[in-house]
């Protein structure tokens, strides 16, 4: 599953091994943006399409799973930053306090995950991570009932990696703790931006990428 496909997932965090970089240049800007870490909800039940409508809503209300710790790598990473942007929501928001205790938590809605819609596909019952596939899938192709649509997805990306790009121009870098799909095509915008990417988005828990340039 990637992070084109899914925005749901049960999988577990990789080690960020050598994502970790030394200290920055005076010139040098830096974006790290990381998936949040495990929800506190069931991670793959089966259930038919009015079951994944109910757990799109379940899933969007839950906070951080207790047991959910991140990575001493990640929070070596950005633990010395004063502030962290976040979505708002509940899982984001718990995660950025967990991986940067000491930092002001931003929260602003232009980082929130690009929305799932469940398709009416009758007498069809699968796990949650391949009901989200099947909908993502669909939302590319078009299907997008009162939810936001792929290309102003597209559109808000562009404004989210410009809020951290002014961010990381005057402080030096940004750190960004939301979602794995959204912060795909955030991705993308940096390096339209000229921004070196190290890591890869994943669609597994506390997965952070870094985005450097100069």
């Amino acid at each position: 599953m990637t992070p084109q496909a899914v925005a749901l997932s049960e999988t577990p965090p990789d080690s960020l091994g050598e994502k970790v970089q030394g200290a920055l240049s005076p010139s040098a800007q830096r974006i790290v943006l990381i998936r949040h870490g495990q929800p506190a909800i069931a991670l793959s039940p089966q259930t038919n399409h009015h079951g994944f409508r109910d757990y799109i809503d379940d899933y969007e209300e839950a906070g951080l799973d207790p047991d959910s710790a991140p990575p001493e790598e990640l929070r070596d990473l950005v633990g010395e930053l004063t502030a962290v942007f976040t979505s708002g929501r509940k899982r984001a928001t718990e995660s950025a306090k967990a991986v940067a205790p000491k930092a002001e938590i931003i929260a602003d809605a232009l980082f929130v995950e690009a929305p799932l819609a469940s398709p009416r596909i009758p007498l069809l019952r699968m796990t949650v991570p391949k009901w989200a596939v099947v909908s993502r899938l669909m939302w590319y192709a078009g299907f997008s009932p009162k939810i936001e649509k792929y290309r102003h997805a597209k559109r808000r990306a562009r404004q989210a990696a410009e809020r951290l790009c002014a961010t990381a121009r005057k402080d030096g870098a940004a750190a960004l703790v939301a979602h794995g799909y959204f912060n795909y095509l955030i991705g993308i915008e940096l390096r339209r931006r000229g921004f070196a990417q190290t890591g890869s988005h994943k669609a597994k828990y506390w997965n952070a990428v870094i985005y450097e340039k100069g």
